[in-house]
């Protein structure tokens, strides 16, 4: 099967599973969001990580040392792959966290610093 990439959200339409054997989809409304600057699309109240994943967004973050990057991974909020900056606030778990229109979320690089402290280095 062949992946379907629309690296950073390149303005073409969502790539979703239409269909499951199994499981049923309900999509609250359509909504914008902001993903390193750029307006994307996504349904309100799903997690942030989905919303990346459709509009083809596969690296979340870059790792503190290595600077490897992270994306999506085990989706129950377990691991620290999907950790972003979400509204200014960083080490958020985007696939459990539910999407707001006008969300602003970004790729974190390093360990994210805590707005308002005074640890500017810790973002290396």
């Amino acid at each position: 099967m062949e992946e379907k990439v629309n690296p950073g959200g390149t303005g073409a339409a969502l790539d979703l599973i239409e269909e499951h054997p199994i499981l049923e989809f309900q999509h609250g409304k359509k909504i914008t969001f902001f993903f390193d600057g750029r307006e994307l699309e996504g349904f309100e109240g799903e997690p942030i990580s989905s919303a990346l994943h459709a509009n083809g967004v596969r690296v979340y973050r870059e790792t503190a040392d290595m600077h490897r990057p992270r994306g999506f991974f085990c989706a129950i909020g377990k691991c620290s792959s999907c950790f972003m900056v979400v509204d200014g606030v960083p080490n958020v778990r985007t696939c459990v966290t539910p999407l707001t229109a006008g969300m602003r979320v970004e790729t974190q690089r390093g360990r994210g610093v805590v707005p308002g402290s005074d640890e500017g280095g810790a973002s290396s």
